[in-house]
């Protein structure tokens, strides 16, 4: 019966099992998620509601402790502009294209690496022609043509005893783990910065704006001023004055479209496109809306909500299993192999009963002298996984903080966009009040210059902070992890392709299990 006969028929399965059963407990130290810290919030303090103001990202703003994070939040902004720009990137960054590619690389590597579980089976048929001289032999006569036919199956088996295949196998996961995190981490910063950058580019949009109101209106100043100077009506040094201050505004002017340029340069790169391809879309900041509950979740989720934690908890696994990998390294491997054929000098007695061959061996190797190299290796493995452990901590640390900083800048943002908004009411009423004291004589021209850029001032930073409120949600949401297991990121490119036979023998509980989604 041929070998894909006993397959299907599953007549090897049992025989493969109780191979794979000689393989003992696995070496090295047994991998456990490392526990959240024992802490019930972000900040020292409490989080009271936001204030609120008039006008744009005014918003008054609630914290809602242990709500889930949407899986797209960036609708909570109420943009279609946004939302296609968002799907755009997605569809379109290589980045991302890239991250889908080196996860399918890692479960590739760590499918073709559990063959290693299982036993070795080769096929072998050969034809030889063969011309004997009867004078090696001492004899006379004339020289004997022959020919031999040869098939045979050997099979090699080495048992997984101390467990550095399954060692081996958990590394390649972990690291495909990693992988998966890193493409969740990719997508995640991808679509944050989508948004900023949107935001960013309404902010600027607003900024000249204002500066090119400011800049028409002090050109009818002059050109007013240049009239009542020609009746006598001003001094010159008023015309002049003012020319200055048009002159200082106009300065501000290409900065600000400077900075709108290289932001909008780096916004078609977000979507994947180049800079000649921008084609002028853009979200006004009035048309923004900021959303009035915040989701928080829990500081016990955070750690599994956060890609970059759950990479480097990866990262760590698999320095724990590169230990036991090394481990093994330094025992006895033992090596069973076996040949079954037949050896004929016809091909049709190649299936004769007289024409079977066959053979039963086994082995075992191990390490007498190395001056020291396993052990040495070992210690490099233990020494990289105090690393990694190390680099969790401070991921951990550094994620608490993202968070705190969030909800720190939500709030004083708020405070400061209330009290920019009140400047610019205060500044328009003095503006107002010192061209009504100069018309009337009161007053020098200087007091309305002075007036005329703080207004300025008061307006460009009132923009600024609605910009901002609008960015803190954006942080927040990317600090609390992006909501990743309410959606999926991961397309067919990043599957392993599907090879069949493995899947047949390897028993459930041979291979270390995944780690699981968060908990909502």
């Amino acid at each position: 019966m041929s070998f894909t006969k006993l397959i299907q028929r599953g007549v090897m399965i049992p025989v493969v099992q109780a191979a794979l059963s000689l393989g003992g407990c696995a070496v090295g130290p047994d991998f456990e998620s490392p526990a959240a810290p024992a802490v019930s919030g972000y900040t020292a303090g409490g989080l009271p509601a936001t204030q609120g103001a008039e006008g744009p990202g005014g918003t008054t703003q609630r914290f809602a402790h242990g709500a889930d994070i949407p899986g797209v939040w960036w609708q909570v902004f109420r943009s279609r502009r946004i939302e296609a720009f968002v799907r755009e990137a997605i569809d379109n960054h290589p980045d991302l294209a890239a991250a889908q590619a080196a996860l399918r690389q890692a479960r590739e590597v760590a499918a073709a690496d559990t063959s290693a579980l299982l036993p070795s089976i080769t096929g072998d048929a050969s034809v030889t022609r063969n011309q004997v001289s009867q004078a090696q032999y001492g004899l006379t006569g004339p020289a004997s043509l022959y020919t031999i036919y040869n098939t045979s199956v050997p099979v090699s088996f080495t048992p997984d005893i101390f467990g550095g295949k399954r060692r081996g196998i958990e590394a390649d996961l972990a690291n495909a783990d990693y992988q998966r995190f890193q493409l969740e981490a990719t997508y995640l910063t991808l679509t944050a910065n989508v948004v900023t950058a949107a935001i960013s580019d309404a902010s600027y949009a607003a900024q000249i704006r204002v500066t090119q109101e400011q800049i028409d209106g002090q050109r009818q100043l002059v050109a007013l001023l240049e009239q009542q100077f020609a009746l006598g009506a001003v001094a010159d040094s008023d015309v002049l004055t003012q020319k200055a201050q048009l002159a200082q505004t106009l300065a501000t002017l290409p900065p600000l479209q400077k900075s709108r340029a290289q932001n909008r340069n780096q916004l078609m790169a977000y979507l994947g496109r180049l800079p000649s391809q921008d084609r002028g879309e853009a979200v006004p900041l009035a048309n923004l809306r900021l959303p009035r509950d915040l989701p928080v979740s829990v500081p016990s989720l955070l750690v599994r909500q956060r890609p970059d934690i759950r990479a480097a908890e990866s990262q760590v696994r698999q320095a724990s299993a590169n230990v036991g990998v090394a481990t093994a390294n330094m025992l006895p491997n033992v090596t069973l192999s076996a040949s079954g054929g037949s050896s004929a000098l016809a091909l049709s007695g190649l299936y004769g009963p007289q024409s079977a061959v066959w053979s039963v061996a086994a082995s075992v190797t191990g390490p007498i002298f190395d001056a020291g190299s396993l052990f040495h290796t070992k210690e490099s493995k233990v020494a990289a996984l105090e690393q990694t452990s190390a680099e969790y901590r401070s991921t951990v640390i550094t994620a608490f903080q993202n968070v705190a900083d969030a909800l720190r800048a939500i709030q004083s943002d708020a405070d400061l966009l209330k009290a920019q908004v009140e400047a610019e009411k205060a500044s328009a009423e003095s503006l107002k009040m010192s061209q009504a004291q100069f018309k009337a004589g009161s007053t020098t021209f200087i007091s309305v210059i002075n007036a005329e850029q703080t207004l300025l001032t008061a307006r460009i930073n009132r923009v600024r902070a609605q910009a901002s409120r609008y960015a803190d949600t954006v942080a927040l949401y990317q600090s609390l992890g992006g909501g990743w297991w309410n959606r999926v990121d991961e397309t067919p490119a990043a599957a392993a392709k599907p090879a069949g036979i493995a899947a047949i023998f390897v028993p459930a509980g041979a291979l270390p299990a995944q780690p699981t989604p968060p908990a909502n």
